[in-house]
């Protein structure tokens, strides 16, 4: 298990308007703590599982995690859950009905008869996100904080990425990458031709799952513009592979909400996703 902190002191007696988000995923799971009205980020935490863990172990790495920073006994202004997973699928808004959440899901995710689904409307963009939240850490959240705020991480992804896409004039391909799981969310200016995620081991996956999707759009990997940005780097093996068979990628820094960055590591470091939350 590996841990990412910025270790700033919480003020409970502050009386801002604080914020939390949490990032919830079978691989790990994250936190920030935020003022909103002076722009501070004041605590962060991450931790990678090293095996895929089922949801209730995954609800008791949880309560450690707050545990270790007492979160379970602070007062927030707002609490946010974000939930990570490929259990999901777009649904265009004019043909989204709230009373047909299973079969939207049934033929491309697997869905049990006791899993409990949600949406997220795709603000501005006229498309709904269906998906599998985790009821178990949505019941415990609730016990802590009452009522909260809970959404699909590939929902931020996509209003994140979509409402700055307003310069670009070519098709870009951003990839969103994190412990076993990268996004892909492609883009013609606005209008969105792909998102999906996908579950991989190795960077062999990584590149063909990539690579798959290019094809798909048919768009040639020796021109496409392919934006990688989250948990790599240059020097990284799986970005070395890929360049090895998309001459024109990159990483790419997103814009994120101005927080002022405290303390070792940078904000810079905070998962993009939930970054975005705030």
């Amino acid at each position: 298990m590996t841990r990412k902190t910025i270790n700033n002191r919480l003020d409970i007696a502050d009386k801002n308007f604080k914020k939390l988000s949490i990032q919830v995923s079978l691989n790990g799971l994250s936190f920030c703590v935020a003022d909103t009205v002076v722009q501070k980020l004041l605590l962060s935490d991450s931790v990678d599982f090293v095996e895929e863990k089922n949801p209730m172990l995954v609800l008791d790495e949880l309560k450690i995690l707050f545990q270790v920073h007492q979160l379970n006994n602070m007062e927030f202004d707002e609490v946010v859950v974000v939930h990570r997973n490929t259990l999901f699928g777009l649904v265009p808004k004019s043909l989204f009905n709230a009373d047909h959440l299973f079969e939207y899901l049934k033929f491309n995710t697997k869905v049990l008869g006791t899993d409990v689904l949600s949406y997220d409307i795709v603000e501005n963009h006229e498309l709904v996100n269906v998906y599998v939240p985790y009821m178990n850490i949505n019941n415990y959240i609730y016990e802590l904080f009452g009522e909260f705020t809970y959404m699909h991480n590939g929902t931020v992804l996509l209003q994140s990425l979509m409402n700055n896409q307003t310069q670009n004039q070519e098709t870009i391909c951003y990839v969103h990458v994190s412990k076993s799981q990268l996004d892909i969310t492609v883009l013609d200016q606005r209008k969105l031709l792909l998102y999906n995620s996908f579950l991989y081991s190795t960077k062999e996956d990584f590149a063909y799952y990539l690579l798959f999707v290019l094809e798909q759009l048919e768009l040639d990997p020796k021109t496409a513009s392919v934006k990688l940005f989250g948990s790599i780097e240059e020097d990284d093996p799986i970005f070395q592979l890929c360049f090895s068979y998309i001459q024109n990628i990159s990483i790419f820094a997103p814009s994120s909400p101005q927080l002022i960055k405290l303390g070792e590591p940078e904000t810079t470091s905070v998962d993009f996703t939930l970054i975005n939350t705030i």
